[in-house]
């Protein structure tokens, strides 16, 4: 597909791009006259708009103030990397995402018929849907976005703005094709029922699996991550790795990415952090995955300083079978009160891994290197933006966490501008009384921050494979993501309810902050995590999996002795927590159970515990509570728009101060996002 004229969304939208509380007059006002700044205050506006399943929100950059010059400059050139690749991606998620994008934009900004009716409305809807899921898929369920208007509008506003939008790319906005991004299900064949485009047309599970088993690694001790930053294609028949590098799949944005990387290493903070950034340039410039372990090992050894950054094609969620890699990026910047308080995790995690109840050949002798951070979101792209995680434990190979360690961060600013994102009363109506509720309020938030903590740094670095097995991603294949979210939940749960939280002086009462942690989990996997399925939908998405599988199975491994009481009170369904104690008992003996499969490799075993536990939804229970939420105006998913760096220079070019600017319209994100990072052709 290609338009007759090339879009000019730049100046269109910096008119509705920026927002504030006050304007400064100061150079860049005068080049870009809607660049404004917004002061730091008590009652910043998080949310932004919306629509459809989602709302949008703002998040700030605390302490951006008290940064030197040279570390704002690294976060910029940082940030400038990672929007550099924010198209692929676009890509990796499908196919036909970016003939798609820019076809709609383009109607976006040049359609100058009546904007007023129903179907123009239904066009904006289904335009920042996709915006917001980085593709023509929901970003949590997988299943295609369905627009509400219909074929015959889209040709008639196509054909009003000069753009040509046909073939595929136009039907399978209608048809059902590709209906799921991932597809987990149990008994197909998950690569060819899975649109992603990490493999090409008539790849199957079976080749997939073929094709890897002839590869080894030249050290055994230390797997390579064979297919993480590759598609992988039939060629006349035989199978192929296209490679993301310089020169290679997504080279133009690739060599973007570069151009700000070698900007960021002129000014790194130190020696350790511009090795580790060298090493990453050298992998995108070659695609070799021996210096992407290079790297990782050196990026989990640089510590120091008050900038860090993740890059690359990091999570494997998005490939059904486990290996490829999506692109994403976070720029972060340290948190030093919060950061200090939680580093106690680390310092403790080999008294957490001693007193698991793990077997005791599961357990790690020497946990090593967990350094845990709260830090505050600079920027985002790729996987991460518009929605983002609250928290992240890199890298993931496990011979390296085992020999090296891992790095654990808490999204600090994302976590507050969630909680300030105001409160729908939806958490009145699924608790099971005032004493619940009160807990809640009073504890909640802590209890989540602290279940997080113990998740990333404590969850993800504990356990070890036995001798011989092989990586999680072979043994468990299309289980092993949320074998592992599991996993590690099971270990924050179990800590959440444990007195040395408090002896560490994380908490200043265990018990009520575990309370609330085990209510909340509960809640959230039996009931209100259902608001984002649609009536008779299974679970896809490996996190719903893993809160819904841990959370099912200890309420019927509980019904003996009436741990987890299922109430139902004036036609509504609540779970009530009758024994603390024993449900902490049970997550430990499903901990124990968890670690045991991810060690042996027990494909059975974790097929029966998601399947079983994981997958199929109780539709009395989906229906009560769909039926229930429908008073809530609060949309179940959230993201963010990215706040502005914006460079002050002096009259020889050089930058002299980078201010932070704060987006008014999700729309002018993502319109100036395309104009401005938009490297990569529509079919690649």
């Amino acid at each position: 597909m290609k338009l007759f004229s090339k879009i000019a969304l730049g100046s269109i939208i910096l008119a509705q791009f920026f927002w504030s509380c006050k304007t400064e007059n100061n150079s860049d006002t005068a080049k870009h006259s809607n660049f404004i700044t917004v002061s730091a205050e008590e009652n910043f506006p998080v949310m932004v708009e919306q629509f459809a399943d989602v709302k949008v929100l703002r998040y700030q950059i605390p302490g951006w103030e008290n940064l030197t010059l040279k570390e704002q400059k690294l976060v910029y050139y940082l940030t400038k990397a990672g929007l550099s690749g924010r198209d692929i991606m676009w890509d990796q998620n499908y196919r036909h995402n970016l003939t798609i994008r820019t076809a709609l934009e383009n109607v976006y900004v040049n359609f100058e018929g009546d904007k007023s009716t129903t179907d123009w409305m239904a066009f904006e809807v289904y335009l920042k849907r996709i915006w917001f899921s980085n593709g023509i898929h929901h970003h949590y369920s997988n299943a295609k976005i369905v627009p509400d208007f219909s074929s015959e509008y889209l040709t008639a506003i196509l054909a009003a703005t000069n753009t040509v939008l046909e073939g595929k790319a136009f039907d399978v906005i209608f048809n059902a094709e590709d209906a799921k991004k991932v597809n987990q299900a149990k008994d197909v064949d998950n690569v060819a029922a899975s649109a992603v485009n990490f493999y090409g047309p008539g790849v199957t599970n079976a080749d997939v699996e073929s094709f890897y088993s002839k590869l080894s690694s030249p050290d055994p001790k230390k797997p390579l991550s064979y297919g993480l930053n590759s598609q992988l294609v039939k060629v006349n028949g035989v199978l192929q790795e296209r490679v993301y590098k310089s020169g290679g799949l997504y080279g133009e944005a690739i060599d973007e990415i570069v151009k700000w990387l070698t900007l960021a290493k002129d000014v790194a903070e130190n020696q350790a952090q511009g090795d580790a950034l060298g090493l990453l340039i050298q992998y995108y410039n070659t695609g070799d995955l021996q210096t992407w372990d290079d790297y990782n090992v050196a990026w989990t050894a640089a510590t120091e300083g008050n900038i860090d950054y993740i890059n690359s094609f990091i999570e494997v969620y998005n490939d059904p079978l486990g290996y490829r890699g999506s692109y994403e990026t976070i720029v972060q910047i340290k948190d030093f009160d919060m950061s200090a308080k939680m580093a106690v995790l680390s310092e403790n995690a080999q008294w957490f891994e001693d007193n698991s109840p793990l077997l005791p050949e599961h357990k790690k002798k020497n946990v090593v290197g967990v350094s845990y951070k709260t830090v505050n979101v600079a920027g985002e792209a790729g996987d991460a933006s518009p929605t983002t995680p609250i928290g992240v434990n890199l890298p993931n190979a496990n011979w390296i966490r085992a020999a090296v360690g891992s790095k654990s961060v808490s999204l600090g600013n994302i976590t507050n501008a969630h909680n300030n994102s105001g409160s729908s009363g939806r958490l009145k109506e699924f608790v099971h009384d005032d004493k619940e509720y009160e807990l809640e309020i009073k504890y909640g938030q802590s209890a989540d921050k602290l279940h997080t903590a113990l998740h990333e740094v404590v969850g993800h670095a504990s356990g070890q494979l036995n001798p011989g097995v092989g990586e999680t991603k072979e043994t468990l294949k299309n289980y092993a993501s949320t074998l592992e979210e599991g996993r590690a939940d099971l270990v924050g749960l179990y800590y959440s309810y444990d007195s040395k939280i408090q002896e560490l002086g994380l908490v200043d009462d265990w018990k009520s902050n575990g309370t609330a942690a085990f209510d909340g989990y509960i809640r959230n996997g039996l009931m209100t995590q259902l608001i984002r399925l649609n009536l008779g939908d299974d679970v896809e998405e490996a996190h719903m999996r893993n809160r819904q599988w841990v959370s099912a199975w200890v309420y019927e491994k509980g019904l003996k002795d009436n741990v987890i009481e299922k109430v139902t009170r004036d036609g509504k369904t609540y779970f009530n927590i009758n024994d603390y104690e024993k449900l902490h008992d049970l997550f430990g003996q499903l901990l124990r159970e968890t670690q045991r499969i991810k060690s042996e490799g027990d494909f059975a075993a974790v097929q029966a515990l998601v399947e079983n536990y994981g997958v199929k939804v109780d539709q009395v229970t989906h229906a009560n509570v769909l039926e229930r939420n429908k008073q809530f105006t609060s949309a179940p998913y959230s993201g963010f728009v990215n706040p502005v760096l914006v460079p002050q220079t002096d009259v020889n070019g050089e930058i002299t101060s980078i201010e932070v600017n704060y987006v008014e319209s999700f729309v002018g994100q993502m319109l100036y996002y395309s104009d401005t990072y938009n490297f990569l052709p529509e079919v690649n």
